[in-house]
């Protein structure tokens, strides 16, 4: 019988989002327009940054990659999390779920790291104007964001190791809608504290030294706009940091409330409406934010639109 009981798991089953069907029809309907929004307004950052002269800044360069991480990393998710609103059996492999779990953690691990690095680019920006073209330089900010990936790859690596290499051999129910750590290592029927502890010691130095660049660059920031004397300068300067502050907020504060909390035997409602906000909504949020927050994103989309529904005046506009 032991030698039963250690059989490894092969497959696994989500205990979803709901049991309601009504509820699964309006959720299904609900999140397949979240992820819409999500890669159109992702998509369409990218496509508006790469295809805007004015636009080839280090802050939009960031910006385009944050866009495609957050493009990526609901994907991850939301695609198969909608389709098992409608299923039945909400079944995934063992591998599948490995895979799942390791690029869902590279791509949150870049994006923490990509925050940082935005948050830099902005003190460099305000902080030092008049040397701010020979800091961040185009090899630096390529540099910056191939750093960003390759910690998130590394992190992921480690954890993904970690966790799926644990026995499975009791229950192969996770309650949750994706293969995350805590429920997983609750499924576990091996001994968890060294995935414990390699989670805690990642996720805990990751936010840590992310969240005090950010603060660290924020408080250099405040400081060097209350020394500008016009009113209209400082708020020009509040602007161009407004939205990745607000994106910054939204992300960590959903993370901490996802991860930073006393351990429980059970995963709760509340803690999958955490889940769904930090995976699902803020990769929909942060193009919106920057859209909506920035003038000349908006102009450029408006010019887009207007493009797109008068296309004679944009010919004879190309012809003169």
């Amino acid at each position: 019988m032991e030698d039963v009981n250690k059989t490894q798991a092969t497959m696994f089953v989500f205990s979803g989002l709901t049991n309601d069907s009504k509820l699964a029809l309006f959720l299904f309907v609900f999140f397949l327009q979240v992820y819409i929004i999500t890669v159109v307004g992702n998509v369409g950052i990218i496509i508006i940054v790469r295809r805007t002269p004015t636009f080839h800044t280090p802050m939009y360069f960031f910006l385009s990659y944050l866009s495609l991480v957050d493009l990526f990393y609901s994907s991850a998710v939301t695609p198969k999390m909608i389709s098992d609103l409608m299923s039945v059996k909400k079944v995934i492999t063992f591998h599948g779920c490995a895979l799942q779990f390791f690029i869902f953690a590279s791509l949150a691990g870049t994006e923490v790291v990509l925050l940082s690095n935005m948050s830099y680019d902005r003190y460099a920006a305000i902080c030092h104007p008049l040397h701010y073209v020979s800091i961040m330089t185009k090899k630096k900010c390529f540099h910056l964001v191939i750093l960003a990936f390759s910690l998130g790859v590394v992190q992921s690596v480690a954890q993904t190791s970690c966790v799926f290499n644990l026995q499975y051999c009791a229950s192969n129910l996770i309650d949750h809608f994706y293969c995350d750590i805590p429920p997983l290592l609750k499924l576990s029927c091996s001994e968890t504290l060294a995935c414990d502890m390699v989670t805690v010691v990642l996720i805990g130095s990751y936010s840590v030294v992310s969240l005090s660049t950010i603060l660290v660059s924020y408080i250099f920031i405040f400081f060097a706009i209350l020394r500008i004397k016009s009113a209209k300068g400082r708020q020009k300067a509040f602007s161009t940091c407004s939205s990745h502050l607000i994106c910054s907020s939204i992300f960590y504060v959903s993370v901490f409330l996802a991860y930073v909390r006393p351990p429980s035997d059970t995963f709760k409602k509340e803690d999958k409406v955490v889940s769904i906000f930090y995976s699902v909504v803020t990769p929909m949020l942060n193009p919106l934010i920057y859209s909506l927050r920035n003038q000349e994103v908006k102009k450029v989309l408006v010019r887009a639109v207007y493009s797109c529904c008068h296309p004679k005046r944009r010919m004879m506009v190309m012809k003169d």
